[in-house]
């Protein structure tokens, strides 16, 4: 089944975070993920307005996302990320709760 990651990122160094951009295209395909979104406009429709970079990948299950996070040239990768920016990066594993959603999930 299908996992998602959201990546949201402050970046304070526009210059040493593209050689992070510039390297995980071919990471994230290396495990079938692909972008459904990179750093395109975000729109704040409730509560207080977003204004970092926001990433939404796709990968084809939760398995795939830590084989990708645990790649060696992932963690090379992932120091320019660290060195330019503050990150929050969630995993989400798609399901089968969205026809009939229980609230308590």
């Amino acid at each position: 089944m299908a996992a998602y990651v959201l990546s949201m990122m402050s970046i304070h160094d526009p210059e040493t975070y593209k050689k992070y951009t510039d390297r995980t295209p071919p990471i994230v395909a290396r495990y079938g993920g692909k972008f459904l979104t990179r750093g395109e406009e975000v729109t704040t429709i409730e509560g207080e307005a977003y204004t970092a970079r926001l990433v939404i990948l796709e990968f084809p299950s939760k398995q795939h996302i830590e084989d990708w996070y645990a790649d060696p040239d992932y963690q090379e990768a992932m120091q320019f990320r660290h060195a330019a920016s503050e990150s929050r990066i969630l995993v989400q594993a798609g399901g089968d709760n969205t026809n009939d959603p229980d609230p308590k999930l």
